[in-house]
């Protein structure tokens, strides 16, 4: 591994043209010199906080400010209001980067080191960062198509805007529709405590609700008349643990109750429960997901309420991809000057107060090498990953050992602390992509281990025939 890094780090570093040398450098410069402008796009994304499926405003930016730059935008693709892509410059190879704007909901947070919700907010948050993550892809896209027009070389570069990562599985309708078909490779990044690369997998994923319909009645006067549909959902929930035993290792099973009930002395006629069902197999995701459907039909059938099933859909595992992740790394190596200021210093550290085990703060300056890892969450790149060569890192937007998904994410992404990640970000994702412009042997190569690692396996989206993306995923229930 050490002698494969440093020989493509000579590669890159000596096998381009003066040319090269110098496009490289103005690319960094220009995402420095749009800094401010930059920032105040990933602000504005944080400020919206828009739901999955429902960012009109955050896609909408993005996508205006890339037409400015002068790339090709189709707004809506793949039956996605809000999915769009914007294309620059001509010819192979053909690199796409991805960007995501989605937030989450129950974490509305000040940017702050103490819990201190938004008053007046949506009650959003982006605590996974993806207003740095599209912000940043976007200012690496204009950069490299501004590189590719200084330079007169052939190559294309399109930034792919991806809606709904979080439970909306809008990458999976987008492969579907095509959309990743002409790509040589993709590059992606994420926000996160630390700086990291390498060919890490994840989880693949399928995400459901089952939602029960009972008889209302009064809960003391008349009960034998009344048919609860909470406690259908609760039945489904204690099936469910239960089958935890009987599953294949490394799997995971969560829910979380979305609606049930509003008085005590009324029998609910409504009630719903969501579903993620993880594993490190897509195949296995599908295999189990039957036996889930069941836990929840016998409930129904026990408690003589009516089921209707909700399948939000699944993604894929991500594929790995060594050749493109060095290429990441030693950029990512090489761009790393992040550090903390006296004031950014200070807050770190109050903020780590709310964390159980405090991170050395230093650990922003080192980039973790995670190959081979299966990181526990999951992402619908993973659904890309096995259509084109992919592959992504992190950059420590949050403070050391701040957890995603969490307040102290959010707090961190709108404070200088993920405008430096951000930053990072970008100049990675440019340089890298500006490398594998130079290197057509590194894509031949990326692609050659593409196929060797997929093997006989034939992707297979985690949806329905016919499916339609779930626009309407994070609205309330409706009885």
């Amino acid at each position: 591994m050490a002698r494969e890094l440093i020989a493509l780090g000579v590669l890159l570093m000596c096998g381009g043209t003066t040319l090269w040398a110098q496009t490289k450098a103005d690319l960094i410069s220009a995402i420095d010199r749009r800094a401010d402008d930059t920032w105040k796009i990933a602000r504005q994304i944080w400020e919206w906080a828009e739901p999955g499926y429902q960012e009109v405003r955050s896609a909408g930016l993005l996508a205006d400010t890339l037409e400015t730059a002068g790339f090709r935008v189709k707004r809506g693709v793949a039956d996605i209001p809000t999915a769009f892509t914007a294309t620059a410059g001509e010819g192979r190879p053909l690199i796409g980067l991805l960007g995501e704007y989605d937030a989450l909901p129950g974490l509305a947070q000040e940017p702050t080191p103490e819990r201190q919700p938004r008053s007046g907010s949506n009650g959003y948050g982006h605590g996974c960062g993806h207003h740095l993550f599209g912000s940043a892809s976007l200012a690496a896209a204009i950069a490299v198509a501004e590189g590719l027009q200084a330079s007169g070389r052939p190559g294309t570069i399109r930034f792919y805007g991806c809606p709904a990562e979080e439970g909306g599985a809008a990458k999976a309708f987008m492969v579907r529709a095509g959309l990743f078909d002409d790509c040589d490779v993709v590059l992606h990044w994420h926000p996160s405590a630390r700086n990291s690369a390498g060919d890490a997998s994840c989880l693949a994923r399928i995400a459901v609700k089952f939602r029960f319909t009972g008889k209302s009645a009064h809960a003391a006067g008349s009960p034998d008349q009344g048919r609860s549909a909470v406690d259908a959902v609760e039945l489904t929930a204690h099936a469910s643990e239960l089958l935890r035993e009987h599953t294949p290792d490394f799997t995971r099973i969560h829910h979380t109750i979305t609606g049930g009930g509003g008085a005590p002395n009324v029998v609910p006629d409504f009630a719903e429960i969501y579903y993620y069902l993880r594993h490190p197999k897509s195949d296995t995701c599908r295999e189990l997901y039957p036996r889930l459907l069941r836990c929840a039909e016998g409930a129904a059938h026990a408690t003589e309420t009516r089921l209707e099933v909700n399948y939000l859909g699944g993604t894929w595992e991500l594929l790995p991809n060594n050749t493109l992740a060095e290429v990441l790394g030693i950029n990512l190596r090489a761009f790393n000057t992040l550090r903390y200021s006296p004031e950014e210093v200070q807050f770190a550290l109050k903020l780590q107060e709310s964390l159980p085990r405090p991170v050395p703060l230093e650990k922003i300056a080192e980039v973790q090498d995670v190959s081979g890892e299966v990181t526990k969450g999951s992402t619908d790149v993973g659904d890309v990953s096995w259509v084109v060569p992919t592959a992504g890192f992190s950059t420590a937007c949050w403070v050391p050992g701040t957890p995603g998904h969490s307040w102290q994410a959010v707090a961190c992404g709108a404070t200088t602390l993920g405008r430096q990640g951000m930053l990072l970000a970008a100049k990675v994702l440019a340089a890298s992509a500006w490398d594998l412009l130079e290197q057509p042997a590194t894509i031949a190569a990326a692609k050659a281990e593409h196929a060797r690692r997929r093997g006989e396996r034939v992707y297979e989206p985690l949806l329905l025939p016919g499916q339609k993306p779930p626009l309407d995923y994070r609205n309330a229930p409706v009885p």
